[in-house]
């Protein structure tokens, strides 16, 4: 492999960590924004909610840009946007300038994803994706390790404002790969027969029923995914604290488990989809997921809390980092970017709601009842896997992106 194309696998990498860590800065600042601006707890929340509403618009946009243009410049141009936007939230005063920078720093980070994992696409081989996607994942999970870091040795000290405008601090690495990456001589696998009329078009997620069967089938999926990672990192431990009146949850020591079964699982995840393919690899998840989902909820102590975290983490999130290989492969070149794009934020935006729901069950049923619930969603997000044709293992694993090309 070139030198080139090593530090633009690597900066394709580290660039979703960077949008990590400053989308997980909300998280840590959320309570002293509510105080300091005197909001309510539903004019807090929106500041999330329109962050998603970016995200799932600058990834339609940006995922057509990078699929038109070329790709490392959009990239950077992504990485800047976030960057920007989030160390502006230093001098905003007021709700609705907050709101406005929250927005435009989803839609950077939004963008962001799908270019990475194009840019990753056009240098490995296609059957190594799976483990190079699960690099892209656990860097995002050192993301969100290191914004939380970050907030326990700066919060106190620089306020929540502070905090955000460290988010300039990937604009140092945005001017490294500006000066040491040449983008006219990135190796990308099918751009030279590539058809321009085609790229970038969103049409052509639905072009053919097949497609269409495929791109809505992924949708469900990853809705899952994202409904799962919300329903266990926001509810599950407070859940169980409330149960057995242990103090486990929202400990640091929980996240650190979590998030290291969370990066295992990918690990082994990745090199599962690259030599089964990804029919199989999702069937163990996911029936494990649900398993496992609905067994943590009978840990009885604080080790048994942390041991099941891992374990779930393991399982629930491993799969994140498939989708990225699996939507690289199945569809074609002139929408690498945009199709990743568009069925992740899709995800993202639907699977966002998953916490309002489990909130809602809590209201009205038991903790018993939210297991069943999101034990449920991989049931459904099983069958829908399994209505796929191309992630059955003989077509996926011989499948070149330019047979669908051919097609439509």
């Amino acid at each position: 492999m070139k030198t080139n194309d090593k530090k633009v696998l690597f900066a394709a990498i580290i660039s979703s960590g960077l949008d990590d860590v400053n989308v997980m800065f909300l998280s840590f600042t959320l309570t002293a924004i509510i105080a300091d601006l005197g909001l309510n707890g539903a004019e807090g929340g929106f500041i999330a909610s329109i962050t998603n509403l970016g995200m799932l618009i600058g990834g339609l946009v940006f995922g057509s840009l990078g699929d038109k243009f070329n790709k490392f410049t959009i990239l950077k141009i992504t990485v800047a946007i976030f960057s920007i936007a989030t160390g502006l939230i230093f001098f905003a005063d007021n709700i609705t300038t907050l709101y406005l920078l929250r927005f435009i720093a989803g839609v950077g980070v939004g963008g962001e994803y799908g270019i990475a994992i194009a840019i990753m696409a056009g240098i490995v081989k296609p059957e190594q994706m799976g483990r190079i996607s699960s690099l892209n994942g656990i860097i995002g999970q050192i993301g969100s390790i290191t914004s939380a870091i970050i907030a326990g040795l700066f919060l106190s000290t620089l306020g929540w404002r502070g905090l955000f405008l460290i988010g300039f601090a990937p604009l140092f690495f945005v001017l490294w790969m500006h000066i040491a990456i040449d983008p006219k001589q990135i190796t990308d696998r099918g751009s030279h027969t590539a058809d321009k009329s085609k790229e970038g078009s969103f049409k052509l997620l639905f072009a053919t029923p097949t497609l269409t069967h495929q791109t809505l089938g992924l949708m469900i999926m990853t809705s899952v995914q994202i409904a799962g990672y919300f329903g266990m990192m926001n509810w599950l431990p407070s859940m169980i604290q409330k149960q057995l009146n242990i103090t486990v949850s929202g400990s640091t020591t929980w996240m650190i488990v979590t998030i290291v079964g969370m990066s295992i699982g990918m690990l082994v995840f990745g090199q599962l989809i690259d030599r089964i393919g990804p029919r199989r690899s999702y069937a163990i998840f996911l029936i494990l997921s649900a398993l496992s989902v609905y067994v943590y909820s009978f840990a009885s102590t604080p080790l048994t809390v942390l041991i099941g975290g891992a374990l779930v983490g393991f399982f629930v999130n491993g799969m994140f980092c498939g989708y990225g290989a699996v939507v690289t492969r199945l569809y074609p070149y002139e929408i690498r970017s945009l199709a990743n794009n568009t069925i992740l934020n899709v995800g993202r935006a639907v699977g966002g709601f998953s916490s309002v729901v489990i909130g809602y069950i809590l209201d009205h049923s038991s903790i018993t009842m939210v297991m069943i619930f999101l034990a449920s969603l991989y049931i459904i997000s099983f069958i829908t896997m399994l209505t796929i044709p191309n992630l059955s293992e003989d077509k996926y694993l011989s499948l070149e992106n330019n047979e669908l090309t051919n097609s439509i």
